[in-house]
């Protein structure tokens, strides 16, 4: 794999080493002092992918579009327990959250996903498109040893659009009905699992548009964090959560946080006017996730 930051700028380079520097120190406060097998928990790469990596990446936060690139990172580790975020990542998660957003000590959002080495070989083996990319065009910023990846093996033709096809098939019909376990709760006062399913249309709309791109998509209830991802695969996405004026993120912070708080907060509230506007986008997100979808698979199917 590549190594090279030459084609980022000086800045863009110490940010990176800066975000390294701090993934190593919080997941070695995670980790503590284990024993036994515990003990040879190791980080084995580090890669970043994504639009910093092929040089493509957007910089318009005072723009109406408001986008600005994350960082993508790629951890892989040599055991799964490394893998919970929980456990092992959430403080790391949230060092680098300050670290663009209240110390400015880095440029840009940070965004990374944690496999273990068996989980990124196995996603090669399977041609999924999301390794693949990784594989060929990400930059290495970190490894235990100059190790490869394994090669990939992209599926046939038929095989990618069965898959897309059957992605579409389970996660867009599943949106389709947490939306209307959204109306049914709303309409008999049901506010928290209202928001809850409203939560969860946005969240498997989002799941739908990855794997039918992808082939992957991290399994995460952060729907800021799966919007992020999705972004990259068509502007059009953007369109359904207008940015950055802040009361609207402020909604959307709202949504995310219902996965969790609608159900074990007693503070919890959402309004009327802010559920319309949700339900309004999610709306919206729901009609441009099947346009693209609907494009991807015939893209896919004139390829057989």
């Amino acid at each position: 794999m590549k190594n090279s930051l030459d084609h980022l700028p000086s800045k863009k380079q110490r940010d990176l080493d800066r975000i390294v520097q701090i993934l190593f120190e919080e997941f070695e406060d995670a980790h503590g002092s284990p024993t036994g097998e515990r003990k040879l928990g190791r980080i084995l790469k580090i890669i970043l992918f994504g639009s910093y990596a092929t040089g493509r990446w957007v910089h318009e936060p005072h723009t109406k579009r408001g986008y600005q690139s994350d960082y993508d990172l790629l951890i892989i580790v040599n055991q799964k327990e490394l893998t919970d975020r929980v456990d092992y990542w959430s403080n790391a998660e949230d060092r680098l959250d300050r670290a663009w957003s209240v110390t400015r000590e880095i440029s840009a959002p940070v965004n990374f996903i944690v496999h273990t080495l068996q989980e990124v070989n196995d996603g090669l083996a399977h041609g999924r498109y999301f390794f693949m990319d990784v594989a060929r065009d990400g930059i290495v910023l970190y490894q235990l040893d100059d190790s490869e990846l394994h090669a990939p093996k992209p599926k046939t033709p038929q095989a990618a659009y069965d898959m897309a096809a059957a992605y579409f098939d389970k996660w867009f019909k599943l949106a389709v009905s947490a939306q209307m376990g959204f109306k049914f709760f709303h309409i008999n006062e049901q506010y928290e699992d209202a928001a809850f399913n409203l939560q969860q249309a946005c969240e498997r709309l989002y799941y739908c548009v990855l794997l039918v791109y992808t082939f992957y998509t991290p399994y995460v209830h952060n729907i800021k964090y799966l919007r992020t991802q999705a972004e990259k695969l068509s502007p059009r996405l953007i369109e359904a959560w207008p940015r950055p004026a802040r009361k609207k993120e402020a909604m959307f912070q709202k949504l995310k946080d219902a996965y969790v708080k609608s159900r074990h907060s007693d503070h919890f509230k959402v309004t009327e006017e802010e559920f319309s506007w949700l339900s309004e986008r999610v709306e919206m997100l729901g009609e441009i996730v099947n346009e693209l979808c609907q494009a991807r698979l015939a893209e896919l199917k004139a390829a057989i």
